[in-house]
């Protein structure tokens, strides 16, 4: 159903049908990357610090309070992770 339509647009582009798709992912995923980056940075900004390291230090030393921070180092860790994964994505195109 898509592929006409592909094949019509990098006609149109005048760009190889696998370029275009593989331009199309890396767009897709540059674009999932700005948001689990800005949502990372939403949240350290709210504890005021910079990395995942500070804001663990900061709960451990007392000076945040836990909760809900503890919740927020894991979804921290996890976008990091999850921005990792695309990177890798990102060398096998």
């Amino acid at each position: 159903m898509l592929s006409p339509m592909i094949e019509e647009i990098s006609r149109y582009m005048n760009i190889d049908r696998e370029a275009l798709v593989i331009k199309c992912i890396r767009s897709f995923l540059m674009e999932r990357k700005k948001g689990i980056l800005l949502e990372r940075l939403s949240i350290l900004l709210r504890y005021h610090v910079v990395s995942k390291e500070e804001l663990e230090h900061g709960i451990v030393a007392g000076d945040i309070n836990e909760h809900p921070a503890w919740e927020d180092l894991i979804l921290v860790e996890n976008l990091e992770s999850e921005a990792e994964k695309i990177d890798g994505y990102f060398g096998n195109l």
